[in-house]
Order: structure tokens, then C-alpha cells, then sequence
């Protein structure tokens, strides 16, 4: 067996269904083992590297499952690498290879020579060179193993020339079924951790949950619907951590933080004597720029990586734990008190919710023009079924659905790219995550910022024949940036208009059927169309740029 071949036969043991990538020569030898094997896995031929990257992100993310991505060396390896800064950060599992040139030639000025180990090594949470074929399995086991253990991340294999030729032994293909899901391993609570905490709920009188999405990650929707009911708890998230509870439950508070987060929101957290921090790292945006929670607030914070407690905030009760068996612990622990705790979380989700929808609906039902962002989401959450996925770039999409798209079921119904916000993602992300969960809708949103960056892609989702509904918010400018400019440098605008593009006109050159509206009361028959439509559709929406919005940010540099 060679050592492309055994690689074909790890990924196939760890239960790989998809590879994305892009071919490279290089990478011949494994594309050539792709071809003559037997095996159950699909190759995702994409257009560029960062997208094969993005799309194993979005597969990851709604499957459970490592995305695995594969680039050519040399380049190729400089460009898969941005989707696997996002991964790490985000906790997501995915695997990029990235074929290399032969060891016996390191050193001689080869072409695409690089020193991908060092390249990779900051932004990964496990990457090594398979220089030794016969060790390719041990290392593809540890990759896994690293992925989906612990707080997950993104790994790296760099698969060289001459690894791919030379010989495995065939007894060495097998794999732990435990890491081809994650998360793999689920620490528990110290019993004295989850006591302490209990008791501060019990003693503590406005409490509030701020989710992140390691709630999400971990399962821990129904233990943590449970723990809301018990001790009547309000519950917010990050933007990353909606789906930890349905939006449209009684005690969710929906999301907080600098980027949509409202007024009304952020006065739930504001007025508590006590937080609890559950899969969040409490970073800038969730706790605008850490004034909130502010001096004297009791926290208590529960994550699956210890070094994220107590590292922005004194935490009275720290528990590095799986989120899913630490909150299921926790609502054990108070419910055998027998007292009854209530901490107001229905009351107060409820005044939240009115006050936004207050604000909102006069601008989802406005017929000025341009086209308001809010109407294009009100009409959205009517048409969408439950279950639709939504990926949505940062910039303009990012703050209006996180505010005002009311999730209607727990778990992952949205994604964006919180980590680092690279545009761009959206278009890709939605293509992985439509693979891993082909039974239901799938829309993309992006600014026309975002496009820019990835409409290649397009033909991607016409040759496969994805029914993938992309929407591009189009105002000709970076609308985050030139907001920023307005509110924090006195509206000196300074290079961030371009020209307007004809989205529809571009995607339909791919072979997307598509519209460009401009008329607020022809937007949702549009919609209706395009989400009805059985094969890739695009709608392009000449819509209000951020810097003129009511926009949900209270902060545009976080």
C-alpha cells in the first residue's frame, strides 16, 4: 500500500464522506489513489483553497463530523490556510492537507517549496509533515484525535511527494470511532465546583446565561432549556452561540453584546447581580469591550478550555467542564435543594423582546428606498421553515440577523465567521453545510463587499446543482468601515466606496437563476421565487448602506 492509498483508507476509517479541495501536482498521487480505489468518500472539486477550507467549516458545523480540505503546496498552501485561523478560533474540526514537495528535495530551490510546519503551526491546534510514510496512520489518528478532543480546533497534515509513493504497512489502517464525532471527549465537573455554583444561583436574584457557541457545540440545548425553567433563568447569547436555545422560548433574551445586541437586550445583562458564562470566551463584542458585566457582579463561568475562564473577569466559580454534563449537574444540584428560585428570566426576556420589536417593525415594514436590511429579514423569517440554515457574512448581514432573525429551534440554524470575520465566507460555508445537511434550505448572505471576494464559487454550485439561495446586500460600499469612519472619525470617508456591480447579471453568467430588486414591494414575491427554485438562485438587493442604517452595533470597532 502507498502512502496516498493509505491515506485514502485512514480518512475512509475516521467515516470522511467529503473532501473539498483543489487539484495541484503535487498532489498527484493522491488524486490518482482517489481515482482508483474503492471508497465512499466525494471529492468537492471548488475554485480556490480558501473556499475548500470554508466549506469543511460548514460541514463541520452543522454535521457533528471533521471537514476535511486539501490544497496543492506551494501557494496553495498560503491560501487554504485563512479557513483554518477561522476553524481553530471557532472551535470547529477541520482538517486541511496540503501535498509538499519531496523530502529528498527540501533545500535545492524546488518550486512551491515551503516550510509548512512552521507556516501552519500558530493558527492549528495539531500540524505535522508526514515525512515518514510509515507512520502516515499514527499521524492521521493524532490529527483526529487532536481535532475533536477537548476544546476542538483545526489540524494540518503536510503529505510530501515521495510519502505518497513510498510503502505503508496495511495492518496500520484503523482509527478510533470516538474521534470521527465531536466533541470526542467530554470532561466533567468537580462535584465542589458545581455546589458552589448552585448555591450562588440560589442566593443570587437577577441572574442572566450568556451562551457562546460552545453550548451549541456540546449539545447542551436541552440541559440548558432545563436549568431556564428550573430556576426561571433569562437566557442571551453571542452571535456565535444562537441556537443554544430557540428564540422563540419563553425565557431566551436573544443576542447581546456590541454587534446585535439593542438597548433593551443589554439592559438584561446590565442589571444582574450575577452571570453565567456557558461555551464563551467573553470577548470583546459579547461584554462590550468588557465593561459588561461591570465591577462587583458575581461570575460564574463554565467552558471546556480552562484558559478562558477568569482571563477577562474575577470569577467567583470556575468549571472546566463539557458544557452539556456541567449544566445537567448544575440543575441536579439546585433542583435537590428543593427551594424555589426565580430569577425573573421570563418577565424579562418578554419586556426585551417588545421593546426590540418596537423599534424594529416600522423598519421592516418601511417602503422607503433604498431597501432597509430589516425588511429583507422580516420577510426572510416568514418565508424560511424552521429548520433552514442561514450563513451570513460579516458586515451588513451579520448584526441585522443575529438582532431581529428569530430562531425558531435550537441548534445550528446559523452560522457565521466570528474569529476573525474574513468576507467571503458565506458563499463557501453554505456549500459545505448544505452537503452535511442536504434535506433543508440553505441561504447565503453577504454584503457585495463579500462577493467580491468569492464569487468564483458560483460555478462551484451550478456544476454540482446545489438549490443554495444567495442574497447580496448590494450598496456599493465596505458598510462596517465606512460606519466606522462616520461615528469615530467625524465622517471622514476615505476609500471605501466602489462601483456598483450587477450581481444578478454576474451570477446568471455561472448559470444561477437570478433577480435584482430595487422595489421593497417586489421583494417578497422574489424571495418566494428564489427559495421555491430547485436549483442555485441569487437575488441581488439594492439595500441601505450600514453608515445610514439603524444598524444593530453599538461599537463598530470592538
Amino acid at each position: 500500500m502507498t502512502g496516498a492509498e493509505a491515506l485514502v483508507r485512514m480518512l475512509e476509517a475516521h467515516k470522511v464522506s467529503h473532501i473539498f479541495g483543489l487539484c495541484g501536482d503535487t498532489t498527484l498521487p493522491f488524486y490518482d489513489a482517489m481515482a482508483r480505489l474503492d471508497h465512499s468518500i466525494t471529492h468537492v472539486l471548488t475554485r480556490d483553497e480558501r473556499h475548500a477550507g470554508y466549506m469543511a467549516d460548514g460541514y463541520a458545523r452543522v454535521t457533528g463530523r471533521p471537514g476535511v480540505c486539501e490544497g496543492p503546496s506551494g501557494g496553495g498552501a498560503t491560501y487554504i490556510l485563512p479557513a483554518l485561523v477561522e476553524a481553530n478560533e471557532s472551535s470547529v474540526p477541520v482538517l486541511a492537507i496540503t501535498s509538499d514537495v519531496s523530502t529528498r528535495s527540501r533545500g535545492r530551490y524546488p518550486l512551491t517549496e515551503l516550510d509548512q510546519v512552521s507556516l501552519f503551526r500558530p493558527v492549528t491546534k495539531w500540524n505535522a509533515s508526514l515525512d515518514d510514510a510509515t507512520r502516515l496512520p499514527a499521524q492521521v489518528r493524532a490529527a483526529f484525535r487532536a481535532m475533536t478532543t477537548g476544546r476542538p480546533g483545526s489540524a494540518h497534515l503536510a503529505l510530501p511527494f515521495d510519502t505518497q509513493k513510498n510503502a505503508v504497512d496495511g495492518a496500520e489502517i484503523w482509527a478510533d470511532d470516538r474521534h470521527a464525532s465531536y466533541p470526542a471527549d467530554r470532561p466533567g465537573a468537580v462535584e465542589a465546583d458545581i455546589e458552589r455554583a448552585a448555591d450562588a444561583l440560589v442566593e443570587a436574584r437577577r441572574a442572566v446565561a450568556i451562551c457562546g457557541g460552545g453550548v451549541v457545540i456540546s449539545g447542551a440545548e436541552p440541559a440548558l432549556a432545563w436549568l431556564a425553567r428550573l430556576i426561571d433563568l433569562p437566557v442571551a447569547t453571542t452571535v456565535s452561540g444562537q441556537g443554544a436555545i430557540a428564540e422563540t422560548d419563553p425565557h431566551a433574551v436573544g443576542v447581546v453584546g456590541s454587534n446585535g445586541g439593542v438597548a433593551s437586550t443589554r439592559a438584561v445583562v446590565e442589571e444582574a447581580d450575577l452571570v453565567l458564562f456557558i461555551g464563551c470566551r467573553a470577548g470583546s463584542v459579547t461584554t462590550e469591550r468588557w465593561r459588561v458585566p461591570g465591577p462587583g457582579v458575581r461570575v460564574i463561568h463554565i467552558d471546556s478550555d480552562s484558559e478562558v475562564i477568569g482571563a477577562n473577569f474575577p470569577t467567583d466559580v470556575a468549571i472546566a467542564a463539557d458544557a452539556a454534563s456541567a449544566l445537567k449537574a448544575l440543575g441536579d444540584a439546585i433542583e435537590a435543594r428543593g427551594v424555589a428560585v426565580s430569577h425573573g428570566g421570563e418577565a424579562r426576556a418578554k419586556a426585551a423582546w417588545a421593546l426590540k420589536l418596537r423599534n424594529f417593525l416600522p423598519l421592516a415594514r418601511s417602503p422607503e428606498l433604498p431597501i432597509k436590511p430589516e425588511r429583507v429579514i422580516e420577510t426572510l423569517s416568514r418565508l424560511l421553515d424552521d429548520d433552514a440554515v442561514v450563513v451570513a457574512d460579516p458586515g451588513t448581514p451579520c448584526p441585522y440577523f443575529s438582532a431581529h432573525y428569530r430562531w425558531r429551534m435550537p441548534g445550528r440554524q446559523f452560522i457565521t465567521n466570528r474569529a476573525h470575520g474574513a468576507l467571503g465566507y458565506a458563499l463557501a460555508a453554505s456549500m459545505g453545510a448544505h452537503l452535511g445537511r442536504p434535506s433543508v434550505k440553505t441561504v447565503a448572505v453577504m454584503g457585495d463587499g463579500s462577493f467580491g471576494f468569492c464569487c468564483g464559487e458560483l460555478e462551484t454550485i451550478v456544476r454540482y446543482k446545489m438549490p443554495i439561495t444567495s442574497i447580496v446586500f448590494s450598496n456599493a460600499t465596505f458598510g462596517w468601515i465606512k460606519a466606522g469612519q462616520k461615528t469615530g472619525f467625524g465622517g471622514r470617508f476615505h476609500n471605501v466606496d466602489f462601483n456598483r456591480t450587477d450581481h444578478a447579471a454576474v451570477a446568471a453568467a455561472f448559470g444561477v437563476k437570478s433577480w435584482r430588486v430595487e422595489d421593497p414591494d417586489k421583494l417578497e414575491g422574489v424571495l418566494r421565487e428564489a427559495l421555491a427554485h430547485d436549483g442555485p438562485t441569487l437575488v441581488d438587493i439594492i439595500a441601505q448602506p450600514l453608515n445610514d442604517a439603524e444598524a444593530p452595533v453599538s461599537e463598530w470597532v470592538a
